[in-house]
């Protein structure tokens, strides 16, 4: 009987591994869970030399791109964290912290 067990909870664990290993990590910018659109965001811009990406939700994509220019994002918001901490970004994760994660508006330029 104990040898069921086992292997019942071996089961059990290898399908959380599975499910964990299947769920994409969350949006760099607004730490939401990513939805069925993913677009990918160069974290120093191509025009700038950049090659590393990130999978953003759409939204959060043309949002970083509304607010800042390219220069700047090379040169100071490379890291997704430091990204976060920009004001006009942070405001916006905060307004879309409780939307779906295939929640789309269009996006204004920056001010």
């Amino acid at each position: 009987m104990a040898g069921r067990v086992k292997r019942k909870a071996g089961l059990v664990e290898a399908a959380e591994r599975t499910a964990r290993a299947a769920a994409p990590p969350p949006c760099p910018i607004c730490q939401r869970p990513l939805g069925q659109k993913v677009e990918w965001h160069h974290l120093v811009p191509k025009s700038e030399g950049g090659r590393i990406t990130a999978a953003v939700h759409p939204i959060c994509h043309r949002t970083v791109h509304a607010l800042i220019a390219n220069a700047d994002l090379a040169r100071t918001y490379a890291d997704p964290a430091v990204l976060r901490d920009h004001p006009g970004i942070a405001r916006f994760a905060r307004w879309i912290a409780d939307k779906p994660p295939d929640f789309h508006a269009p996006t204004r330029r920056g001010r």
